[in-house]
């Protein structure tokens, strides 16, 4: 079978490689869409990956079960999320399934950017989702996204009647503010420099959007609330330079939400003084377990946020990396798709 294999950021190759075997608990799934994550194209983060088999947003088809497989049967159309927890260890037990070693460890094999997929036992019990009729390959390839907006944005607390600021409108950004208005947010106001996503975010429908380079952001913010600034401020970039951002934006009483780390050598300075007066808290949100999945596919097959809304390209494996330049250059793009098998 063919796989997608980064190598480095600007090194990805197309490779023949076996069809996994599967054991008796296992499946194999035909792939047939598959997202790509701007993690797979940030340099620090994928370096510390490869070489690597890209593709954790997958769906496909049930090829094969193990004899003692149950619950899933040959043709499903199915969601696999490359994580799963154990359900047993302390970390499950209080919901923070993220931080559970067995969901650190669990993958697939050997990943969603090839033409099969081997889903390991664990996988298959605790975080494959099989996708309603009224849900496609592409709407499915789109939860694992969703699920780590749910689980952003219910960490943040978002609350009916709540201003929230999106920091970043790229496709993880866009996402938190649909999210967050479902969640009840009254105003939802994005920052960004690209005129292709501050147009796009206005049209699936954020509030206000701020460009950057022609406004500083914690005065725009200032003007469009009043005063009283965000509630909640999810800050999508990983740098100090947006977190910074972040914190000069939130209001009283109000979170800061760091969606994505920056590299592990920088520091994150702030005046514990003005977090503490002002009652500010700042929490992160790093990926998503069976909850959020779930809910993701709740919100998806309500309407809620569909591959028709977001998802401006797609190419088939062979081009996997003129899709991962096209999700680097992030200028006329919100999500990228790879075809598998199509």
């Amino acid at each position: 079978m063919k796989a997608a294999k980064v190598y480095d950021i600007d090194d990805i190759r197309i490779e023949e490689m076996d069809t996994p075997a599967i054991t008796a608990r296992d499946a194999l799934v035909k792939m047939r869409s598959c997202g790509i994550c701007s993690g797979d194209v940030t340099p620090w983060y994928i370096r510390r990956k490869a070489p690597i088999v890209i593709g954790h947003e997958p769906t496909g088809v049930v090829e094969a079960v193990g004899d003692e497989v149950e619950g899933l049967s040959v043709g499903d159309r199915v969601f696999i999320h490359h994580h799963a927890p154990c359900f047993r260890c302390r970390h499950c037990r209080r919901g923070n399934f993220t931080m559970c070693a067995t969901w650190k460890k669990t993958q697939l094999d050997p990943g969603g950017a090839a033409e099969y997929v081997r889903v390991p036992e664990i996988n298959l019990r605790y975080d494959t989702l099989v996708l309603p009729e009224s849900v496609s390959f592409d709407d499915g390839a789109l939860i694992e996204p969703v699920a780590c907006s749910v689980k952003a944005v219910e960490r943040a607390r978002v609350r009916p009647g709540d201003i929230v600021l999106v920091i970043g409108l790229g496709f993880m950004g866009v996402l938190n503010g649909i999210v967050a208005r479902h969640y009840g947010a009254r105003t939802v106001i994005g920052t960004d420099r690209v005129p292709y996503r501050l147009n796009k975010a206005l049209e699936l429908g954020m509030d206000h959007v701020v460009d950057v380079r022609e406004h500083v952001t914690a005065e725009a913010v200032r003007e469009l609330t009043g005063g009283v600034m965000a509630d909640t401020v999810i800050v999508g970039p990983g740098s100090i330079a947006a977190m910074e951002t972040g914190l000069a934006c939130v209001g009283k009483g109000g979170i800061v939400l760091l969606f994505m780390s920056s590299p592990e050598e920088d520091v994150l300075a702030f005046r514990p003084y003005d977090l503490y007066f002002n009652d500010v808290s700042i929490v992160c949100s790093y990926s998503c377990g069976p909850h959020d999945t779930r809910m993701a596919l709740d919100l998806i097959e309500a309407g809620v946020v569909t591959s028709d809304q977001v998802v401006t390209h797609r190419f088939p494996l062979s081009e996997t990396r003129r899709g991962m330049e096209v999700t680097a250059a992030a200028q006329d793009s919100l999500k990228v798709l790879i075809h598998i098998n199509a």
